[in-house]
C-alpha cells in the first residue's frame, strides 16, 4: 500500500497542497491514505507526519512529492528513512526519483548518508579547532561554574567540619546535584564518611 505525506510551510493562501496532492494521486496513492501538515519543516511537532508514520506498516511505501517535504535537514531525513527501513517500509520521493525498493534508490540513500556523516565530521572538526584556539588564548569553554570558588571553599570547610551535604545545601542555597557536581569537579572527598541526610 502507498501512503502519501504532504507539507506546506504556512496556512496562507499562497501555499496550497494541490500540486503535491495531484502528484501523489497520479503516483497511485489512494486519497484515503494521504496525510498533511501545514507547518514549517523546521518544526518537530508535525502531527500529520506522526499520524502517517503511525498508520504505515511493514510492506507499505511512504511517498512524498519532494525530499524537503519530509525532512527538516539531511540528518533528520536520513533518520526518518532509516527508521522506515528498519520497520520494513519503503520510501519514495517523486521529484528526485528516489525509491528505496530499487538499487539506484538504495545507492542514492547511501550517498546521502555518507554526505550527512561527512557534514557531522566537519562540524565536529570545526568545534574542536575553535575550542583549541580559545584554550590557547586562555579562554575555557563550557558553562561557568554554578558555585563560585569562594562559596565552594566555605561549603568544603563546613563539610570538613562535619556538616551534612543536606545541611550545606540548605545553608548555602545550593541544589544537591549542583553541590555534588561542584565537589566532584574539584576532586573533594571527605577523610571520614560524611553523614547523609
Amino acid at each position: 500500500m502507498l501512503v502519501g505525506y504532504m507539507r506546506v510551510s504556512t496556512d496562507s493562501d499562497r501555499q496550497v497542497l494541490d500540486l503535491q496532492r495531484d502528484a501523489l494521486l497520479a503516483a497511485g496513492v489512494d486519497e484515503r491514505h494521504l496525510f498533511e501538515d501545514r507547518a514549517s519543516g523546521s518544526r518537530g511537532d508535525r502531527t500529520g507526519l506522526a499520524k502517517a508514520l503511525a498508520f504505515i506498516k511493514a510492506g507499505d511505501c511512504l511517498v512524498v512529492w519532494k525530499l524537503d517535504r519530509l525532512g527538516r535537514s539531511l540528518p533528520h531525513l536520513l533518520t526518518t528513512i532509516t527508521d522506515l527501513k528498519k520497520r520494513g517500509i519503503a520510501f519514495r520521493s517523486l521529484t528526485e526519483q528516489m525509491d528505496t525498493t530499487t538499487p539506484q534508490g538504495e545507492f542514492l540513500f547511501h550517498v546521502f548518508g555518507a554526505l550527512a556523516q561527512f557534514e557531522r565530521s566537519l562540524i565536529q572538526e570545526r568545534v574542536q579547532a575553535g575550542l583549541a584556539a580559545a584554550r590557547r588564548r586562555g579562554r575555557r569553554g563550557g558553562r561557568p561554574a554554578a558555585v563560585d570558588a569562594e562559596k565552594l571553599a566555605a561549603v568544603i570547610a563546613a563539610l570538613d567540619a562535619g556538616a551534612t551535604k543536606a545541611a550545606a545545601c540548605r545553608t548555602f542555597g545550593i541544589k544537591r546535584s549542583t553541590l555534588i557536581d561542584s565537589l566532584a569537579r574539584v576532586g573533594w572527598s571527605a577523610g571520614i564518611k560524611v553523614q547523609e541526610a
